[in-house]
């Protein structure tokens, strides 16, 4: 029987740790709450004007979770597809793990991505347009889970690109004249 009594030697809460020994465990047992960002897509937000960002669940098998765990992955080319009503992320590279046995999968594997039939449905509708396709931008864990943000992306013309390019440029000099306190327009 475990007591705890506060400064005067008042019994505050008694609890017996052979009775309530779930009560312990289910402190510690929780999941982490990692909400950490594994790969980033960068390459798309420059080729690309995104929008309808969806996060749906990636199917790993085998040693893939350490091998994305310890960000061995690249999401450059991948882009992903509807079939029979399941949508799948194609090209998406993860190296095989290099602990792993023979039991490593292919690395440039189809994954099929979790989604609800009304969020498929939506894609599906969503990428009959011309021009348009729908890429990856980040790959995260959310509760120990390994997850992938897509948006649906249509493709950016030159002068869009340079664009981009002059905006970033500006918030680069923006940023190092904030740094540097100088006050005034920056050209």
């Amino acid at each position: 029987m475990a007591a705890f009594l506060n400064e005067d030697g008042f019994c505050l809460k008694k609890q017996s740790y052979r009775y309530n020994s779930h009560y312990w465990a289910k402190e510690n047992m929780t999941r982490k709450k990692d909400n950490s960002t594994l790969l980033e897509n960068r390459k798309a937000h420059f080729d690309f004007f995104l929008s309808d960002f969806l996060v749906a669940g990636l199917v790993l098998t085998g040693t893939e979770i350490k091998s994305l765990r310890s960000r061995n992955a690249s999401l450059s080319d991948s882009y992903v597809y509807v079939k029979n009503g399941e949508a799948f992320l194609a090209n998406m590279h993860i190296a095989p793990y290099k602990e792993g046995t023979i039991y490593n999968v292919d690395h440039l594997r189809d994954r099929k991505l979790l989604l609800n039939k009304s969020e498929i449905k939506k894609l599906t509708r969503d990428l009959t347009g011309e021009s348009v396709t729908c890429v990856p931008t980040k790959v995260f864990l959310a509760h120990g889970y390994a997850k992938v943000e897509i948006a649906i992306a249509k493709g950016k013309q030159a002068h869009d690109k340079r664009d981009s390019i002059k905006e970033r440029e500006l918030k680069k000099k923006i940023a190092q004249a904030k740094k540097d306190g100088v006050k005034g327009t920056v050209e």
